[in-house]
This record gives structure tokens, sequence and C-alpha cells, in this order.
């Protein structure tokens, strides 16, 4: 990296085979070594979160300052506990997938794929593979095609308006990606258009955790 040190150091998800006080001090002494800023975590649930910093703070070692979790407009369980959490311990929310890999940018339709990706990204088929989700895009295009914008601005601009939310995390294969992205920031939704675009959303199971 060329550099003597990480700004901020994510572990990737709980490890169900190393107990939390290992985890927690090995990151605290990268940290008093110079070697790491911050700490962070990724997709887990909020009660291990809770735990990990609950036994940082118990034996005086760094605690996690970022929260990287699942988190759009097609997957918002995580408004149930982990961002009302994030929010009152001052943590820092930069969601992954907050296109819901391309999703919301209009990749999907109901009667098929519309980019390369979308018809041979499984995964995405295991995260978003309810029919009612395309309901919710719809919002989605509906209030991007009143407002002159693209869908991913409309999807990134609800998101940078969520509680605790930083730096939502974005893919780019072309510019027109990044471009929508730096785009959203400076958009501004109203009241009614937040409550269109999450009136046609349903609770969900629990996904990105594993």
């Amino acid at each position: 990296l060329g550099t003597d040190y990480i700004d901020l150091y994510q572990i990737h998800r709980w490890d169900y085979d190393v107990p939390i006080e290992e985890t927690m001090e090995a990151l605290h002494d990268a940290v008093k070594a110079g070697k790491v800023r911050y700490i962070g975590a990724s997709s887990m649930f909020a009660w291990q979160f809770a735990k990990a910093q609950y036994t940082a703070d118990l034996n005086g070692w760094t605690r996690f300052v970022s929260m990287q979790n699942h988190y759009n407009l097609l997957y918002r369980e995580e408004e149930r506990e982990m961002n009302p959490f994030c929010v009152d311990q001052g943590v820092g929310l930069i969601p992954w997938s907050p296109l819901a890999r391309g999703f919301l940018t209009g990749s999907r339709t109901r009667e098929g794929s519309a980019t390369l990706r979308s018809q041979s990204d499984s995964f995405s088929d295991a995260l978003y593979g309810d029919e009612w989700l395309f309901d919710v895009v719809d919002q989605v295009r509906k209030v991007a095609e009143a407002r002159g914008l693209s869908m991913a601005q409309v999807a990134l601009a609800w998101m940078l308006g969520q509680p605790a939310v930083a730096a939502p995390i974005i893919g780019t294969t072309k510019l027109a990606h990044l471009e929508d992205a730096v785009g959203a920031v400076g958009v501004e939704l109203s009241a009614d258009e937040v409550k269109a675009l999450e009136s046609a959303y349903r609770p969900r199971p629990v996904l990105g955790h594993n």
C-alpha cells in the first residue's frame, strides 16, 4: 500500500471460532502500535456488535467506529437494531450494496434481466429474488422520472439521508456510475418522496451476515 499505517481497518463479519476478547485485543494492539488509526466491523447481528463494543469498553481497548452493513431500499432490516444502535453509539455506517447489486438502477425488470451481470448473478437472486421488490424499484423509477434524476441518484440520495450513514460503498465499471454517485450528494428528497420510496417495503428475513 505504500503507507506505514491503515486509516480504517475492518474485520469481515463475526468470527464464531475466535473469542471476541482475542479479536478486540488484537485490533487494539494494532492501533496502539501505530499500524492502524481506527477499526470497524462488517455484517453481523446487532447483539454481536454490541458485545464487541462492550468487550472493548470493559478492557479499555479501542472501540469500533464504523459498521459496514447490508443496507438499501430493498433490504432495510438493519433499521430494526443495528442502525439505531450505531446512531446511539456514534458509529458511522458505510453500507455495502446501496444500489442492491444494480437492482435500484433498473438493471432488472419483471420481464427479465437487462444487463449481462444480472443475467448471471445468482447471488443477487438469493438477496433480491422476491417479486414484490420490483414494487420498490418502481417507486424509485417514478421519483427519478419526476425529478429528472437517475434511479441510482435517487436511491443513493435516500441512503445519504438515513441517520448515521457516512459513506455508502459503491462499485463502478463505467464513468456514468461514478457521476451518478457524485451527483447524489447534492440531491435532497422531500418527505413525500421518501414516504413513496419506503411505502412498498415488506419485512424480510435477515440476510448477508454469513
